[in-house]
This record gives C-alpha cells, sequence and structure tokens, in this order.
C-alpha cells in the first residue's frame, strides 16, 4: 500500500530481457534498509526488490506488467517516481494507492499558469469514467487531484514543489504516463452495476 506521495526519484542503470524484464534502478533510499521482497512503487507500479547494492534496488518485471504499464518503455538513464510501502503509523498524505496501474494516459498538452504547470492528459475510453473533477487520481505513482473532465480527457495542475520533487518537471507532450483510478471510484462503480 502507498500513498502516492513520492519520496526519491531513482535512475535506470541497466534494462535486461531475460524470461521477463528486469531493472536495476539507482536510489538514495538507505538500501541496507530495504528487504528483499519488499515492494517499491517505481513510477507508480508496485514491484518486489529481488536484489540490492550500495546505492541501488534490482526488480523484475512480469510480462503482463509491462503489457499495462509505460515499464517496456525504460532505458537507461530514464527517471522515475519511487515510493516505499507504508508502515503502520506512517502519515497518509496522499490517497490510498495500490501500485496496480490500470492503464497508460497519454499527456495532450502542458501550460503554465503563473508558478504551476496545467497538464491535460486522455485516459483510456474504458478507465474514462472512474475519473472525477476534483476526484483522486494517480499518475506515474505521484497522487494528484484532478482538475477538471470532459470525456476521456482530464486536466491535472503541478505546483513548483510537485515539479521539483518528482519527474513532473520534465514532462512533454506524447508521454505515457501510469494512471491508477481511485480505489474508491472503483467500488462504487462496481456497487452501482450490481444495484
Amino acid at each position: 500500500m502507498f500513498t502516492g506521495i513520492v519520496t526519491d526519484v531513482g535512475e535506470i542503470r541497466d534494462v535486461e530481457q531475460r524470461g521477463d524484464l528486469r531493472a536495476r534502478i539507482a536510489t538514495a533510499y538507505d538500501t541496507a534498509t530495504i528487504e528483499l521482497g519488499a515492494s517499491i512503487a517505481c513510477d507508480g507500479v508496485c514491484l518486489t526488490v529481488i536484489g540490492t547494492g550500495t546505492d541501488w534496488f534490482d526488480v523484475e518485471i512480469s510480462a503482463e506488467t509491462v503489457s499495462k504499464t509505460n515499464l517496456g518503455a525504460w532505458n537507461v538513464g530514464y527517471r522515475l517516481n519511487l515510493e516505499r510501502s507504508l508502515k503502520v503509523g506512517d502519515e497518509l498524505g496522499g490517497h490510498i494507492v495500490s501500485g496496480h496501474v490500470d492503464g497508460v494516459a497519454e499527456v495532450l498538452s502542458i501550460r503554465d499558469e503563473g508558478d504551476s504547470t496545467r497538464v491535460r492528459l486522455r485516459a483510456p475510453e474504458a478507465l474514462a469514467r472512474f475519473i472525477a473533477p476534483k476526484g483522486s487520481i494517480a499518475l506515474n505513482g505521484t497522487s494528484l487531484t484532478v482538475n477538471e473532465v470532459e470525456g476521456a480527457e482530464f486536466g491535472i495542475n503541478f505546483i513548483p514543489h510537485t515539479k521539483e520533487v518528482t519527474t513532473w518537471g520534465a514532462v512533454e507532450v506524447g508521454d505515457r504516463v501510469n494512471l491508477e483510478i481511485d480505489t474508491l471510484a472503483r467500488y462504487v462503480a462496481r456497487l452501482a452495476e450490481a444495484g
């Protein structure tokens, strides 16, 4: 379980296709405190640590995960948002995020508004109904509030702090980002279908 509050920006050091995709991620985390088998959200995808070094950890990524996310585009030097899993007693500063990405959204436009940046994205049609104005969403592992929704398109506003401590300061039109819909929205929609 995660909050969508990014706590490090890592960098891909190595990517190798074996039976599954394997990646080595450089991090500022104290890797001596990362247990093998720990979960770390990597651009919003909950991945299991399979090895560690002095300033890196390794993860293995199944073909299923690659097919549902933007992780297939990872290459050496790619920067990604990281968050370690919650511990009992941690502050829940964002919203409940599972790290189970629902699909990939595309960045359509970027516009500065004062010191902030407005980003417009397009969600997959099947997920659009779960996105609501002023609702929560996780994009590349970042807990965000939706500003407006028009069909499958929606807008997000990034304050300077978010752009500085995540990869959102380098976002470009055409980028594909991991999208996880709000858990509550998922269950409300399921209850509405059953009712």
